[in-house]
């Protein structure tokens, strides 16, 4: 697969995803290790929680975006890493076996003025579930090299 550099991507460009499946047991082992929160930990507990029921972290939920990015874009973009995201928003709750997708949009390409070797591209990107519904939404600020010379 040929690289996609700086020079490839244009704004309105839109790039989605494969879904993966979100079980319980991936929201309990995350939940115990870094947000062990009443309703992401303790069935019961979460029952009688706003929820109603077992949800993920949104840490959680923010790294499965990040692995489906992963999977399915970053690896064949000459990517150089990202200084960040902006207006990260959990809109709905992750519930075990939901199905996660991602659209993504990008909405500014610009060169770096101090790197010359690449530009930064950001994008608005968009978690689904299975039903359509959007879980999480964000600005992603991206790295990527620029097409060697």
């Amino acid at each position: 697969m040929s690289k996609i550099y700086f020079e490839d991507i244009a704004v309105g460009d839109k790039t989605t995803s494969e879904s993966r499946t979100v079980t319980k047991e991936e929201i309990l082992d995350f939940a115990r290790k870094y947000d062990p929160q009443s309703f992401h930990i303790d069935e019961e507990a979460a029952k009688k929680s706003i929820y109603g029921g077992l949800i993920a972290s949104g840490w959680h939920t923010a790294s499965t975006l990040m692995r489906l990015l992963v999977d399915n874009m970053t690896n064949s973009r000459a990517g150089l890493g990202s200084p960040g995201f902006d207006d990260l928003r959990w809109i709905r709750p992750v519930r075990p076996d939901d199905s996660l997708r991602y659209e993504s949009t990008v909405i500014e390409t610009r060169k770096s003025e101090s790197r010359p070797d690449m530009g930064i591209v950001r994008a608005e990107v968009k978690l689904f579930n299975q039903n359509d519904e959007v879980v999480l939404n964000m600005k992603s600020i991206g790295m990527v090299k620029a097409r060697p010379e």
